[in-house]
């Protein structure tokens, strides 16, 4: 596995907030579809959903392992407490969902802009985030263990308590994040952008910074 190149001297922190390009990149296409049909037409072995627009975005509770819903615009949809382990959910619109408590285990998230998201106590374990926006999102204790976000911007988010266990956050932007209490043991940071973070009462042994920026804004060696 390569390792980064390690950054010399002080870099320039990182400031925006809103999702990169590949981050909102969805399809123009989309078909019109009401949550009850979306439940129905999965009741009865459906799984391509591939770019919906979704109306009455109620699914809580909602049983979706194994859907694809990429590249859909699922604005403010309320998936709190849903099953959607091994779910296609990359290139999504999630801005203002609420995905607290989901259940995200395999999931591929990678791309989908979830700008101000709640993924309070949601368990991410073993997903895909590369490259998502994830910015001023709540993820306080959430379940990160082995979770890749590299490239993702964490900018401003909330991640207090969270258990980060071996996650991969190369090149992810974490400035001004809340990491207090949050667990960093053997977590990837090559790279990362820390400046302004809080790590108070953090947990960080064994985790690798090389090039990283840290909270005082000098890069680490």
């Amino acid at each position: 596995m390569m390792t980064p190149q390690q950054t010399i001297g002080t870099k320039k922190p990182q400031s925006s907030t809103q999702p990169t390009m590949h981050s909102t990149m969805h399809s123009t296409m989309h078909s019109t579809m009401h949550s009850t049909e979306l439940l129905y037409r999965y009741s009865i072995g459906d799984r391509d959903f591939r770019g919906i627009t979704l109306i009455n975005g109620d699914l809580r509770g909602a049983h979706l392992s194994g859907i694809d819903l990429s590249r859909s615009e699922l604005v403010g949809i309320d998936l709190s407490h849903a099953v959607l382990s091994s779910a296609n959910l990359s290139e999504i619109n999630f801005r203002d969902a609420n995905l607290s408590h989901a259940n995200l285990f395999g999931a591929f998230v990678s791309g989908s802009n979830l700008f101000h998201a709640n993924l309070r106590g949601a368990n991410l374990t073993e997903s895909d985030f590369s490259g998502s926006c994830l910015a001023n999102g709540n993820l306080q204790d959430v379940l990160m263990h082995l979770t890749c976000l590299s490239e993702a911007n964490l900018q401003g988010a909330n991640l207090t308590g969270a258990k980060m266990c071996g996650a991969r956050l190369w090149r992810a932007n974490l400035c001004h994040a809340n990491l207090s209490g949050a667990d960093l043991c053997d977590v990837n940071l090559c790279e990362a952008n820390l400046y302004c973070a809080n790590l108070d009462i953090t947990d960080m042994s064994e985790t690798i910074l090389t090039g990283a920026i840290m909270p005082v804004g000098v890069a680490h060696s």
